[in-house]
Protein backbone atom coordinates (compact mmCIF):
# COMPACT_ATOMS: atom_id res chain seq x y z
CA UNK A 1 0.00 0.00 0.00
CA UNK A 2 3.03 2.56 1.17
CA UNK A 3 4.52 1.49 -2.14
CA UNK A 4 1.20 2.48 -4.55
CA UNK A 5 1.07 5.71 -2.57
CA UNK A 6 4.41 6.58 -2.82
CA UNK A 7 4.13 5.87 -6.68
CA UNK A 8 0.99 7.84 -7.01
CA UNK A 9 2.09 10.95 -5.54
CA UNK A 10 4.13 11.97 -8.42
CA UNK A 11 1.84 10.93 -10.87
CA UNK A 12 -1.01 13.12 -9.41
CA UNK A 13 0.92 15.93 -9.20
CA UNK A 14 2.16 15.77 -12.89
CA UNK A 15 -1.20 15.63 -13.77
CA UNK A 16 -2.59 18.36 -11.55
CA UNK A 17 0.52 20.35 -13.12
CA UNK A 18 -0.13 19.73 -16.99
CA UNK A 19 -3.78 20.06 -16.34
CA UNK A 20 -3.45 23.23 -14.98
CA UNK A 21 -1.15 24.05 -17.92
CA UNK A 22 -3.92 23.17 -20.43
CA UNK A 23 -6.29 25.03 -18.89
CA UNK A 24 -4.50 28.38 -18.40
CA UNK A 25 -3.42 27.84 -22.42
CA UNK A 26 -6.97 27.59 -23.32
CA UNK A 27 -9.45 29.23 -20.75
CA UNK A 28 -7.43 31.85 -18.53
CA UNK A 29 -7.10 35.56 -19.37
CA UNK A 30 -4.49 36.53 -21.80
CA UNK A 31 -3.03 39.34 -23.97
CA UNK A 32 -4.03 39.41 -27.66
CA UNK A 33 -2.85 41.70 -30.36
CA UNK A 34 -0.49 44.17 -27.80
CA UNK A 35 2.83 45.75 -28.11
CA UNK A 36 4.31 44.77 -24.67
CA UNK A 37 7.52 45.55 -23.20
CA UNK A 38 9.52 43.07 -20.48
CA UNK A 39 11.21 45.36 -18.44
CA UNK A 40 14.46 43.53 -16.27
CA UNK A 41 17.48 44.61 -14.89
CA UNK A 42 20.11 42.64 -15.34
CA UNK A 43 20.22 40.04 -18.58
CA UNK A 44 19.11 36.30 -17.25
CA UNK A 45 16.14 38.01 -15.44
CA UNK A 46 13.89 36.95 -18.45
CA UNK A 47 14.75 33.36 -18.44
CA UNK A 48 15.09 32.92 -14.61
CA UNK A 49 11.68 34.38 -14.02
CA UNK A 50 10.05 35.53 -16.79
CA UNK A 51 10.04 32.34 -19.35
CA UNK A 52 6.49 31.05 -19.04
CA UNK A 53 5.30 35.06 -19.73
CA UNK A 54 7.52 35.00 -22.97
CA UNK A 55 6.43 32.12 -24.26
CA UNK A 56 3.01 32.01 -23.65
CA UNK A 57 2.82 35.80 -25.24
CA UNK A 58 5.22 35.40 -28.15
CA UNK A 59 3.13 32.73 -29.70
CA UNK A 60 2.52 33.36 -33.49
CA UNK A 61 -1.28 33.15 -33.22
CA UNK A 62 -1.52 35.51 -29.96
CA UNK A 63 -0.37 38.55 -32.51
CA UNK A 64 1.75 40.18 -29.70
CA UNK A 65 4.56 42.23 -30.59
CA UNK A 66 7.44 41.37 -27.49
CA UNK A 67 10.32 43.30 -26.74
CA UNK A 68 12.38 43.02 -23.62
CA UNK A 69 14.11 46.51 -22.36
CA UNK A 70 17.16 45.48 -20.21
CA UNK A 71 18.11 48.16 -17.58
CA UNK A 72 21.99 46.88 -17.46
CA UNK A 73 23.98 45.20 -18.73
CA UNK A 74 25.25 42.79 -15.41
CA UNK A 75 28.61 44.23 -15.70
CA UNK A 76 29.62 43.60 -11.98
CA UNK A 77 32.04 40.93 -12.81
CA UNK A 78 33.12 42.39 -16.18
CA UNK A 79 31.10 40.45 -18.52
CA UNK A 80 28.84 43.04 -19.57
CA UNK A 81 29.66 42.71 -23.43
CA UNK A 82 28.88 39.04 -23.24
CA UNK A 83 25.96 39.09 -21.12
CA UNK A 84 23.99 41.32 -23.47
CA UNK A 85 25.18 38.83 -26.56
CA UNK A 86 23.50 36.00 -24.17
CA UNK A 87 20.57 38.04 -23.50
CA UNK A 88 19.70 38.63 -26.99
CA UNK A 89 19.94 34.58 -27.37
CA UNK A 90 18.10 33.68 -25.07
CA UNK A 91 15.22 36.15 -25.79
CA UNK A 92 15.08 34.63 -29.55
CA UNK A 93 15.23 30.85 -27.77
CA UNK A 94 12.20 32.47 -25.84
CA UNK A 95 10.15 33.51 -29.03
CA UNK A 96 11.41 36.98 -29.49
CA UNK A 97 10.90 37.96 -33.67
CA UNK A 98 14.33 39.10 -33.31
CA UNK A 99 17.32 39.93 -31.53
CA UNK A 100 16.90 43.71 -32.47
CA UNK A 101 13.79 43.19 -30.18
CA UNK A 102 16.47 43.19 -27.02
CA UNK A 103 17.56 46.64 -25.87
CA UNK A 104 20.62 47.43 -22.83
CA UNK A 105 20.63 50.55 -21.12
CA UNK A 106 24.42 50.90 -20.09
CA UNK A 107 23.47 53.96 -17.62
CA UNK A 108 25.92 54.34 -14.65
CA UNK A 109 22.70 55.47 -12.55
CA UNK A 110 21.94 51.92 -12.78
CA UNK A 111 24.95 49.88 -11.67
CA UNK A 112 24.49 46.20 -11.42
CA UNK A 113 24.67 45.70 -7.73
CA UNK A 114 23.02 43.78 -4.76
CA UNK A 115 22.76 47.02 -2.89
CA UNK A 116 22.30 49.88 -4.91
CA UNK A 117 18.31 50.97 -5.48
CA UNK A 118 18.23 52.63 -8.32
CA UNK A 119 16.45 56.39 -8.65
CA UNK A 120 12.54 55.73 -9.97
CA UNK A 121 12.71 59.25 -11.03
CA UNK A 122 15.38 58.31 -13.77
CA UNK A 123 14.11 55.30 -14.64
CA UNK A 124 10.57 56.57 -15.30
CA UNK A 125 12.35 59.70 -17.49
CA UNK A 126 14.14 56.66 -19.55
CA UNK A 127 10.76 54.67 -19.98
CA UNK A 128 9.14 58.74 -20.70
CA UNK A 129 11.92 58.63 -23.51
CA UNK A 130 11.16 55.51 -24.89
CA UNK A 131 7.42 55.11 -24.89
CA UNK A 132 5.60 58.26 -24.39
CA UNK A 133 8.30 60.59 -26.22
CA UNK A 134 5.06 63.35 -27.11
CA UNK A 135 5.24 64.49 -23.59
CA UNK A 136 8.92 65.16 -23.73
CA UNK A 137 8.51 67.36 -26.73
CA UNK A 138 8.96 71.14 -26.83
CA UNK A 139 5.17 71.28 -27.87
CA UNK A 140 3.60 72.21 -24.73
CA UNK A 141 1.02 69.03 -23.66
CA UNK A 142 -2.69 70.48 -22.41
CA UNK A 143 -4.40 68.63 -19.37
CA UNK A 144 -7.39 67.76 -22.17
CA UNK A 145 -4.65 65.66 -24.34
CA UNK A 146 -4.98 62.13 -24.60
CA UNK A 147 -1.97 60.19 -22.97
CA UNK A 148 -0.11 58.32 -25.45
CA UNK A 149 2.34 55.56 -25.51
CA UNK A 150 4.00 53.25 -28.44
CA UNK A 151 3.17 50.29 -25.90
CA UNK A 152 0.32 48.57 -24.94
CA UNK A 153 1.74 46.43 -21.64
CA UNK A 154 4.53 46.59 -19.65
CA UNK A 155 5.36 44.16 -17.54
CA UNK A 156 8.25 43.79 -14.33
CA UNK A 157 8.94 42.98 -10.97
CA UNK A 158 6.08 43.47 -8.29
CA UNK A 159 7.42 45.73 -4.93
CA UNK A 160 9.10 42.37 -3.20
CA UNK A 161 11.01 42.04 -6.47
CA UNK A 162 11.20 38.23 -5.82
CA UNK A 163 14.61 37.68 -4.48
CA UNK A 164 14.81 40.95 -2.85
CA UNK A 165 17.27 42.27 -5.25
CA UNK A 166 17.31 45.96 -4.96
CA UNK A 167 17.77 46.39 -8.78
CA UNK A 168 14.45 44.53 -9.50
CA UNK A 169 12.12 46.49 -6.64
CA UNK A 170 13.40 49.41 -8.63
CA UNK A 171 12.12 48.76 -11.55
CA UNK A 172 8.50 48.33 -10.20
CA UNK A 173 8.45 52.01 -8.44
CA UNK A 174 10.65 53.50 -11.76
CA UNK A 175 7.45 51.98 -13.94
CA UNK A 176 4.87 53.06 -11.83
CA UNK A 177 6.07 56.44 -11.10
CA UNK A 178 6.51 56.88 -14.99
CA UNK A 179 2.54 55.79 -15.23
CA UNK A 180 1.71 58.18 -12.70
CA UNK A 181 3.56 60.97 -14.16
CA UNK A 182 1.98 59.80 -17.72
CA UNK A 183 -1.48 60.14 -15.84
CA UNK A 184 -0.94 63.51 -13.93
CA UNK A 185 -4.26 66.25 -14.74
CA UNK A 186 -5.47 63.62 -17.19
CA UNK A 187 -8.36 62.08 -14.60
CA UNK A 188 -10.62 61.97 -17.38
CA UNK A 189 -8.86 59.40 -19.41
CA UNK A 190 -7.91 55.83 -19.22
CA UNK A 191 -4.33 55.20 -18.87
CA UNK A 192 -2.84 53.81 -22.57
CA UNK A 193 -0.41 51.08 -20.56
CA UNK A 194 -1.25 48.23 -18.82
CA UNK A 195 0.93 47.52 -15.86
CA UNK A 196 1.44 44.26 -14.59
CA UNK A 197 3.78 42.99 -12.12
CA UNK A 198 5.35 39.00 -11.44
CA UNK A 199 3.81 38.08 -8.12
CA UNK A 200 6.45 36.99 -5.52
CA UNK A 201 5.28 33.93 -3.28
CA UNK A 202 6.72 32.87 0.27
CA UNK A 203 10.15 30.46 0.39
CA UNK A 204 8.05 26.98 0.17
CA UNK A 205 6.20 27.63 -2.86
CA UNK A 206 9.38 29.36 -4.59
CA UNK A 207 11.19 26.30 -4.67
CA UNK A 208 8.82 23.36 -5.41
CA UNK A 209 8.81 23.89 -9.80
CA UNK A 210 5.29 22.96 -11.12
CA UNK A 211 3.86 21.47 -8.39
CA UNK A 212 2.82 25.32 -7.45
CA UNK A 213 1.05 25.61 -10.70
CA UNK A 214 -2.36 23.84 -9.36
CA UNK A 215 -1.24 25.64 -6.14
CA UNK A 216 -1.59 29.01 -8.08
CA UNK A 217 -4.60 28.58 -10.01
CA UNK A 218 -6.73 27.26 -6.62
CA UNK A 219 -5.78 30.11 -4.73
CA UNK A 220 -6.42 32.71 -7.66
CA UNK A 221 -9.96 31.21 -7.81
CA UNK A 222 -10.51 31.55 -3.90
CA UNK A 223 -9.57 35.48 -4.00
CA UNK A 224 -11.81 35.82 -7.14
CA UNK A 225 -14.71 34.17 -5.49
CA UNK A 226 -14.15 35.78 -2.02
CA UNK A 227 -13.83 39.30 -3.82
CA UNK A 228 -17.67 38.09 -5.71
CA UNK A 229 -19.00 37.40 -2.36
CA UNK A 230 -18.02 40.56 -0.53
CA UNK A 231 -19.42 42.57 -3.45
CA UNK A 232 -16.07 44.41 -3.64
CA UNK A 233 -15.34 46.43 -7.22
CA UNK A 234 -13.95 44.23 -9.11
CA UNK A 235 -10.12 44.76 -9.70
CA UNK A 236 -8.72 44.20 -13.48
CA UNK A 237 -7.85 40.04 -14.29
CA UNK A 238 -4.57 39.29 -13.45
CA UNK A 239 -2.68 36.71 -15.75
CA UNK A 240 -1.29 33.47 -15.26
CA UNK A 241 0.96 31.04 -17.17
CA UNK A 242 2.11 27.92 -16.66
CA UNK A 243 4.33 26.00 -18.59
CA UNK A 244 3.77 22.26 -19.89
CA UNK A 245 7.06 19.83 -20.03
CA UNK A 246 8.16 21.12 -23.51
CA UNK A 247 8.20 24.55 -22.51
CA UNK A 248 9.56 24.59 -19.38
CA UNK A 249 12.89 22.34 -21.26
CA UNK A 250 13.03 25.49 -23.74
CA UNK A 251 13.00 28.20 -20.41
CA UNK A 252 15.64 25.89 -19.20
CA UNK A 253 17.40 25.68 -22.53
CA UNK A 254 17.47 29.15 -22.98
CA UNK A 255 18.99 29.61 -19.35
CA UNK A 256 21.32 26.86 -20.16
CA UNK A 257 22.52 27.55 -23.53
CA UNK A 258 22.24 30.92 -23.71
CA UNK A 259 23.37 32.16 -20.18
CA UNK A 260 26.67 30.35 -20.34
CA UNK A 261 28.54 32.59 -17.82
CA UNK A 262 25.91 32.51 -15.40
CA UNK A 263 25.16 28.65 -15.05
CA UNK A 264 26.47 28.32 -11.37
CA UNK A 265 25.80 25.38 -9.33
CA UNK A 266 22.85 27.12 -7.78
CA UNK A 267 21.34 28.14 -11.07
CA UNK A 268 21.39 24.84 -12.22
CA UNK A 269 19.02 23.93 -9.13
CA UNK A 270 16.86 26.77 -9.98
CA UNK A 271 16.20 25.69 -13.55
CA UNK A 272 15.20 22.01 -11.76
CA UNK A 273 13.18 24.13 -8.48
CA UNK A 274 12.10 27.11 -9.15
CA UNK A 275 8.38 28.02 -9.66
CA UNK A 276 9.56 30.43 -11.82
CA UNK A 277 10.90 28.73 -14.04
CA UNK A 278 7.20 27.00 -14.75
CA UNK A 279 4.64 29.30 -13.28
CA UNK A 280 4.66 33.23 -13.75
CA UNK A 281 1.55 35.12 -12.22
CA UNK A 282 0.94 38.58 -12.68
CA UNK A 283 -0.83 40.62 -11.24
CA UNK A 284 -2.65 44.20 -13.37
CA UNK A 285 -1.23 47.09 -11.17
CA UNK A 286 -3.87 50.19 -10.75
CA UNK A 287 -2.56 53.57 -11.77
CA UNK A 288 -4.34 56.75 -10.42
Amino acid sequence: MELYLALAIPVILATAWLYTAQVTRTSGPSLRNKRICLLIAHPDDEAMFFSPTLLALTAPDTGNHVKILCLSSGNADGLGEIRKQELAASGTMLGLRSASDVLVIEDPKFPDSMTTTWPADKIAQLLSSAFSPASNSSKKSSLSDEPISTIDTLITFDAHGISSHPNHISLYHGARHWLSSLMLGKSGWKCPVELYTLTTTDILRKYISAFDAPVTMVMGGWRAAGMAQRKRREEPPSLLFVSGFGQWRKGQSAMVKAHKSQMRWFRWGWIVVGRYMVVNDLKREMIT
